[in-house]
């Protein structure tokens, strides 16, 4: 079993030693962790955004920046890609272990992703995907904009049952450069997140492949949000190989678009802002690329659906 881990680590390495270049701060925190400012005091850049989501991705995956005619008005772009996508994305990348302080007067509230979740297992999604893995070292990533207090800390080396001198940290606020580029790099995992809750079986997925505009950052972290969001949701195009029947990869293909949620049709932070900033009233169904392309292996056959909305990307964008 591929370890996310273990092929994360060399990553993480390079991060580190390579600091000055990646334009991060490292420092150690409590019990001896470390901890890698992306975005918080650190400037970070465009590279350090592109290596936190290959660490996202647990090391099976590739991100590449690039200038493409995908997209005329906005051509600046990440692309993703994994031969291992169900691993990569869900077994590493998504944002779903819930972090939040108890101590007193503390307000932090995080989402960890990476491969430090594969180590804790705790959310049901991994008996789902049937993946664990083992590892002595680890690492989390958590979209914050501040330092995560000394119970997280210990809860996240409980958890994965790391020392915390083996445990390290990354963080990159939504509204820094790093942060940015690590956000709109989940444009495959949203898909594959997608075809979880639509129940399509995770083993007949292969390979999968991801685009997105890269948006320009804000300093306002609910404008820098909703960008990022809005780049897959109105921009971005997702393609999956899969080994399965016609009728299931046709199924899949019709309802994964972001386009088929009720809440589609005005930029992410105007709805964010209509419910009241309760991120839990959204239309689950909103959080997809726009435009899937389902390769059926087992037949030959290609489906299609959704598209790029280029003016809700402008109107989102500030363009």
């Amino acid at each position: 079993m591929i370890s996310v881990n273990e092929k994360a680590h060399v990553l993480v390495n390079d991060l580190i030693k390579n600091k000055d270049y990646y334009r991060v701060k490292v420092d150690k925190g409590y019990n001896g962790c470390t901890i890698v400012d992306a975005g918080v005091n650190a400037l970070g850049n465009m590279e350090a955004g592109r290596l936190i989501s290959e660490i996202c991705l647990g090391g099976i995956g590739r991100v590449h920046i690039l200038n493409t005619l995908q997209n005329n008005d906005w051509p600046l772009t990440v692309h993703v890609n994994t031969n291992d996508p169900v691993i990569a994305c869900l077994g590493s990348q998504y944002a779903g272990w819930s972090l939040s302080s108890k101590e007193e007067g503390s307000k932090f509230n995080a989402l960890g992703s990476g491969p430090a979740r594969a180590l804790a297992q705790k959310e049901p999604l991994f008996k789902d995907i049937n993946y664990s893995d083992k590892s002595e070292k680890t690492c989390i990533v958590m979209e914050v904009d501040s330092f995560p207090p000394n119970d997280v800390i210990e809860k996240i080396s409980n958890d994965t049952q790391v020392d915390t001198s083996n445990l390290t940290i990354i963080i990159t606020p939504t509204s820094s450069i790093a942060g940015n580029i690590q956000v709109v790099s989940r444009v495959l995992e949203v898909a594959l997140h997608k075809a979880h809750e639509l129940k399509f079986p995770m083993n007949e997925i292969i390979e999968g492949f991801g685009s997105s505009p890269i948006p320009p950052t804000s300093p306002d972290f609910l404008t820098a949000m909703g960008r990022t969001n809005d780049a897959i949701i109105f921009a971005g195009i997702t393609q999956l190989l899969v080994n399965t029947s016609d009728e299931k990869a046709e199924d899949l293909c019709k309802k994964m678009p972001s386009s088929t949620s009720n809440d589609y049709g005005k930029p992410f932070a105007n709805i964010f802002k209509d419910y009241e900033y309760d991120f839990f009233k959204i239309d689950a169904n909103l959080f997809s690329p726009s435009k899937v392309i389902i390769s059926n292996m087992k037949t030959g056959n290609t489906f299609v659906s959704g598209e790029i909305d280029n003016e809700l990307m402008k109107k989102s964008f500030g363009l």
